[in-house]
């Protein structure tokens, strides 16, 4: 069964936060994620509005995206975005229905 990786971010630092983005698309592919949103035009309509980029990425399975946000690849890339607040996520993985 599909899942969906959705995430909410905040750039405080997008110079920093570049490092992080320009490698985790090869590392999610290399899962068999495939990116459905990645910012764009969007509308908070309840909760905080703290974040500004949303992104949902498909993944063949929960197994699958939970694997890959816990690899050791994705891990290293995500220390970017940690390093000195450059930037905040919240991330869920959701089965579909």
């Amino acid at each position: 069964m599909v899942a969906y990786w959705v995430a909410r971010s905040k750039v405080n630092d997008p110079e920093q936060y570049k490092k992080y983005a320009d490698l985790a698309p090869a590392i999610i592919g290399k899962f068999g994620g495939t990116f459905l949103a990645r910012g764009g035009k969007f509308k908070i309509l309840e909760g905080p509005e703290k974040f500004h980029r949303l992104v949902v990425i498909e993944f063949p399975s929960l197994e699958r995206a939970v694997a890959c946000h816990d690899s050791p690849e994705y891990q290293a890339a995500a220390a970017y975005r940690k390093k000195d607040g450059a930037g905040e996520l919240e991330v869920a993985i959701v089965e579909s229905v």
